[in-house]
């Protein structure tokens, strides 16, 4: 059946070709004259029998009512999770009694903690991205490998004391650090660093005459920052070297704390995303 809609925009296309048939049986000449100097008029009306009021909207899909009530049902699950899991002490303490200010936008993945101390501007940021990266596997895999060193890969003491170490908690996700120490006229150093297992783990130390290459982001930059030499891997600097450059940044706050705290709110971070996540897509799926 056609649709009202449908049917009131035929109507003047059917008076119009009434008035024109009675007009064509009375004059053949009137007929041509009307044709010749209403031929635009005509010539819409034409056109607009292909109007899309005929294109009718396609039916909901069949899983757009199961998919909905699926989401429902995940965001309810991950607020009880959420209301049944206090902050953790570790990102109530950093954030209350620690010197950084934390800058973490809705919706994305990077995470910036940043301070003052002295004459240096201070930047620590970090992504929710390491935690989709992770593979406990390998990690284990590489705990294997470090295993195997005693007694040709057997380590007799460890087979006496595994029966207890099955509840043991199982480690952290490492995260990556990325610390950037300005000084006024002097460039900055960028650090790139690992939080993990309550440690800061030093791997490279970059010096930048131009401290805006320490933030690189277009690709200009970026390739910029790469033809400046990055100096020694850090693990093959002397020794002691080694230790002061770890205290140098423990001094400015980038220690024990900070390798808790990171890990900890990175993955109450990724929570609050994922549950955000879920109700816009379930948004869109009812819309």
């Amino acid at each position: 059946m056609m649709s009202l809609r449908s049917s009131a925009r035929l109507v003047p296309r059917v008076l119009s070709r009434t008035s024109f048939a009675a007009v064509a049986r009375q004059s053949p000449v009137t007929t041509r004259t009307l044709l010749k100097s209403n031929a635009a008029v005509f010539r819409p009306q034409q056109v607009s029998a292909f109007s899309t009021s005929f294109i009718r909207r396609a039916p909901a899909g069949e899983t757009d009512a199961e998919l909905s009530a699926k989401l429902e049902s995940e965001i309810e699950f991950e607020q009880d999770v959420k209301e049944n899991e206090p902050v953790p002490a570790s990102i109530k303490d950093f954030l209350e009694n620690g010197p950084f200010e934390i800058e973490d936008v809705p919706g994305k993945e990077d995470v910036v903690l940043t301070r003052t101390f002295g004459n240096e501007k201070i930047t620590v940021s970090f992504s929710i991205a390491d935690l989709h990266n992770y593979d406990p596997d390998l990690q284990d895999a590489d705990s294997a490998l470090g295993d195997e060193d005693l007694e040709g890969g057997r380590n007799t003491a460890g087979e006496e004391d595994s029966e207890f170490d099955t509840g043991a908690d199982e480690p952290g996700v490492p995260c990556r650090l990325r610390i950037v120490v300005e000084k006024p006229g002097q460039g900055a150093l960028n650090i790139e660093a690992l939080a993990s297992d309550g440690g800061v783990v030093v791997e490279n130390v970059y010096h930048y005459a131009d401290a805006a290459l320490a933030h690189a982001r277009t690709p200009e930059a970026v390739h910029a920052a790469q033809d400046i030499y990055p100096g020694p891997p850090f693990g093959s600097l002397d020794e002691d070297l080694q230790i002061l450059m770890e205290r140098y940044l423990e001094e400015r706050g980038i220690g024990q704390a900070l390798a808790v705290f990171v890990p900890d709110y990175m993955e109450m971070k990724e929570q609050k995303e994922y549950l955000a996540w879920l109700a816009k897509v379930k948004q869109f799926v009812d819309a």
